[in-house]
């Protein structure tokens, strides 16, 4: 098991993509389903600052529950916006990656190239079709 870590959800493609790059680079990461396994109050917290994000940078607005909840207004505090987190996890932006290079939002897929402790083993194309590494496992 290696040192590195997803808040994966495997019907997000860019998670999808995340977690093979992972893969690609020779570890096989611990993968928690944070629909089915949410993290605690103070992991969800830990992980924000640790990825060094604003509580709103860490939710996903294109969500529909967002605007239900009214989310976007601006008088919502940080603990608010962490309640409705922790409430609905499906308002937690994916996938999130700690390796011990860092914690990152991995939006686009390929922020996580950037904390992988191993190189690419070779080529790697996004679901989409998009070339990201080359043969030689060298971002593109």
């Amino acid at each position: 098991m290696s040192d590195i870590t997803i808040y994966h959800n495997p019907r997000c493609g860019t998670s999808r993509n995340t977690l093979a790059m992972i893969r690609n680079s020779g570890e096989e990461p611990t993968v928690i389903e944070y629909l089915k396994i949410p993290p605690s109050r103070e992991k969800l917290v830990e992980l924000i600052g640790a990825a060094g994000l604003g509580v709103r940078d860490i939710m996903r607005a294109k969500e529909a529950l967002f605007a239900e909840l009214g989310l976007a207004d601006p008088k919502k505090t940080d603990e608010e916006l962490i309640d409705a987190m922790m409430a609905h996890p499906i308002l937690i932006n994916r996938p999130i990656v700690v390796t011990p290079l860092g914690t990152r939002l991995c939006r686009p897929s390929e922020v996580v190239l950037d904390i992988l402790p191993q190189p690419q083993r070779g080529a790697f194309t996004k679901e989409d079709g998009e070339r990201v590494v080359d043969e030689e496992g060298r971002r593109v």
